[in-house]
């Protein structure tokens, strides 16, 4: 079975975060980029699926030179191999766009089962697997948090508010996995050693087929027109206790309507 796995280098949500003034884009070159977390769950599931199953796994990430990091790590916990789309026109390309690029790139390969992240912990869209199933015209199974691959059909239950439910489809399909469907495994040094040697293919929108004007800030189709900094946080309210503290927190917690 072929499996390919849609990774993204984001930056990390436990540091700062900011936008480049220059155009309003994620600031990547100088934050502190690490493997969407939601990849990781959507990297050890296709590996659970590659052992039960037999065949090969490949990474599939768009991203700049920097993104190459975020391949290691996901070749360094056990796939196979990796493709890497990096061109300069896609800086700045929204969530269609990008979903092009990598339909592009799926087309170029042989696969039964795609699998990614819920969603991405910089642009929290949670879209990108129905852009790609709609271009690729393959079911997608959303939400899972267990995946079944058997007879031809992947089958999960997908996470729900009161419980779950129960979805199939026929391969090839696209799911997407919450954190709730493995426990992710952390690379070994041998792993991380091995994947120094495991193939990077790298491809620019050219190789695809594409059109540099088809991406890119200029023709997205959602752009941030302004941005501003978190406000500083401001003194906190204290509450002096002359006998009557109690009714003055009350009275606080009704003011900011919290009771």
């Amino acid at each position: 079975m072929n499996i390919v796995v849609l990774v993204k280098q984001v930056p990390d949500s436990g540091s700062e975060r900011k936008l480049d003034p220059a155009d309003n884009t994620v600031a990547r070159a100088s934050a502190d980029n690490v493997i969407n977390e939601m990849d990781e769950y959507a990297i050890e599931e296709a590996l659970l699926v590659r052992d039960r199953e037999g065949g090969e796994v490949t990474v599939l990430t768009v991203g700049p030179d920097s993104a190459t990091d975020a391949i290691r790590k996901a070749l360094s916990m056990g796939a196979d191999k990796a493709v890497h789309v990096v061109d300069d026109a896609i800086h700045g390309s929204c969530a269609v766009q990008t979903s092009g690029v990598i339909a592009a790139a799926l087309q170029q390969l042989e696969y039964d089962l795609v699998l990614c992240g819920a969603e991405a912990t910089d642009a929290q869209l949670s879209v990108m697997p129905a852009l790609v199933a709609e271009r690729l015209n393959i079911p997608q199974l959303s939400g899972a948090r267990k995946l079944t691959v058997e007879g031809g059909m992947a089958k999960i239950e997908r996470q729900t508010d009161g419980g779950y439910w129960a979805v199939e489809a026929p391969l090839p399909a696209i799911v997407s996995t919450w954190d709730t469907i493995n426990e992710p495994r952390y690379p070994s040094f041998k792993g991380i050693m091995a994947a120094k040697k495991k193939p990077v293919e790298t491809k620019t929108l050219a190789d695809l087929g594409l059109d540099a004007g088809s991406v890119g800030l200029a023709n997205a189709t959602s752009k941030v027109l302004d941005f501003a900094g978190r406000p500083p946080k401001g003194e906190g309210v204290k509450v002096v206790d002359e006998g009557d503290g109690a009714q003055k927190f009350v009275d606080f917690l009704a003011s900011q309507k919290i009771v």
